[in-house]
């Protein structure tokens, strides 16, 4: 994985630690998942497209939900956790 293609703001970080439990360096770890499901997330900004990625987490043995967008050619996170909504997402488009 190189980390050079993905960003975010520390603070906002350290914040999704304290509440979720998860880092968006660990978060990062999604999108290695080749069975990783990405969908558009139209609800949360009018400025840039916002997107979902639901990955596996090999460390944890989990399903990751992780809130990101593009932003020149790197992938800004905004958030990341273990959601049962993501969860199903992923197993659904997986058949598992």
């Amino acid at each position: 994985m190189d980390e050079s293609s993905f960003e975010w703001d520390e603070v906002k970080n350290l914040e999704n630690r304290w509440k979720h439990g998860i880092s968006f360096h660990e978060a990062q770890h999604a999108f290695l998942d080749t069975k990783r499901v990405i969908a558009l997330d139209p609800g949360h900004s009018q400025k840039e497209q916002r997107y979902f990625c639901f990955g596996a987490d090999r460390h944890r043995n989990g399903i990751l939900t992780v809130r990101f967008t593009y932003r020149q050619g790197r992938i800004r996170i905004f958030g990341a956790g273990y959601w049962r909504k993501g969860k199903k997402i992923y197993e659904q488009t997986n058949s598992i």
